[in-house]
């Protein structure tokens, strides 16, 4: 089996421990050459994000952790608890979990309000209840139609919310947005951020949506060919240049925020990180002054300059300090990690540039931000 192992330490109580080799034979994806071999601890809490090719095991691995998928050798231990292992294996119907597929599969028979309520018959404990979901994901006014009544987007949300009222220890997100058009897609993203800041639970989130990972993830976990190729921490993941092409095309930084201000003349709002502040355009339904936030910021909207002398269209300039100028020559660019105040930046730029600013590792110069994009 693949020894990949995140370098984040976690307690066996507070860990996904995934060791499984598995030869699917249900997967139409995969050929009868396909193996899943994983063997990776994530954390016991938070959104875990897996992304990858389709073909590459991502709905093979939720299936084998839901018991959907005969494992040949391993072992499968949620927040110290054992659901397989040489000795047992639990049952499907036994394995205290929440699935989400791309198609919201509800009950056709049954009012919206019908499934949750049967979903809520079989909850794993009462610490999720009807009265605090529903509200959650406003489906006060749904609760007497049929499915065949509702957006696909309403589908979705009563999907999350009957996997929620099951009150599961692990919840199973596989593409939960991905048959939904782009308008839909954005109607239920803020939910999905809603059950990332309760959830008391693990969250494994399969996605190709590189805007999904940024919004929701504290981890990403990419899966090549059934194998683990990276995994670590999201917020660091994005910044490194051994990813995936479509994922390094969009290589940037996320940062931790507070708005701190709004500027209704400018439709502007300024954002506190340890580096600094930033501004960014006010948009509706963004958030109270106070409310913690993300920010992207991607390496191809990062210009350097040596002073702040020259007079510039860009708001966002902020001090800072060359940590790392990785050349890639075959593509003529560099890639230049920055250190501001602490936190991390990035700017792609081409290499004669490097050249014509003489760039070295513990310069000081000054990071100009074409545009920060609010996760919200």
């Amino acid at each position: 089996m693949s020894q990949y192992a995140s370098r984040s330490s976690h307690s066996l109580e507070n860990t996904l421990r995934l060791k499984l080799l598995a030869i699917p034979g249900v997967d139409p994806k995969a050929d009868g050459s396909f193996v899943l071999d994983i063997d990776v601890c994530l954390p016991g809490r938070g959104v875990t994000a897996i992304y990858g090719a389709s073909g590459s095991g991502k709905t093979t691995l939720l299936r084998c952790i839901a018991g959907l998928e005969s494992v040949a050798v391993g072992e499968l231990t949620i927040n110290g608890d054992t659901w397989h292992n040489r000795q047992h294996s639990l049952p499907p119907h036994q394995r205290p979990i929440g699935y989400v597929f791309q198609e919201a599969s509800l009950f056709q028979h049954l009012t919206v309000e019908g499934n949750l309520r049967f979903a809520e018959k079989r909850a794993h404990g009462n610490e999720m209840q009807f009265d605090d979901i529903v509200p959650m994901m406003s489906l006060q006014s749904l609760l007497g139609r049929n499915p065949d009544q509702l957006s696909g987007g309403e589908r979705q949300r009563v999907a999350i919310a009957r996997a929620l009222l099951i009150n599961p220890n692990l919840l199973l997100l596989d593409e939960p947005l991905a048959a939904l058009d782009p308008k839909r897609r954005q109607d239920v993203l803020p939910y999905l951020e809603r059950i990332h800041r309760n959830a008391g639970f693990p969250v494994l989130y399969v996605t190709h949506s590189i805007e999904e990972v940024t919004r929701l993830a504290d981890f990403l976990l990419v899966l090549e060919q059934g194998r683990v190729s990276v995994a670590g921490e999201m917020i660091e993941m994005l910044s490194r240049s051994d990813l995936p092409l479509e994922i390094e095309e969009e290589m940037g930084v996320v940062l931790e925020g507070q708005i701190l201000s709004r500027e209704p003349r400018w439709q502007l709002i300024t954002v506190s990180f340890a580096g600094g502040e930033l501004q960014v355009r006010d948009r509706a339904g963004l958030g109270a002054v106070g409310e913690s936030v993300r920010l992207r910021v991607l390496a191809r909207d990062v210009s350097l300059a040596l002073d702040t002398q020259s007079r510039s269209s860009i708001l966002n300039r902020l001090s800072a300090t060359v940590v790392m100028i990785n050349q890639q020559p075959a593509a003529a660019m560099a890639t230049v990690k920055l250190s501001v105040g602490g936190s991390l930046l990035l700017a792609s730029v081409a290499i004669p540039s490097v050249d014509e600013l003489s760039l070295r590792v513990g310069q000081q110069l000054i990071a100009q931000i074409k545009s920060v994009t609010l996760l919200h």
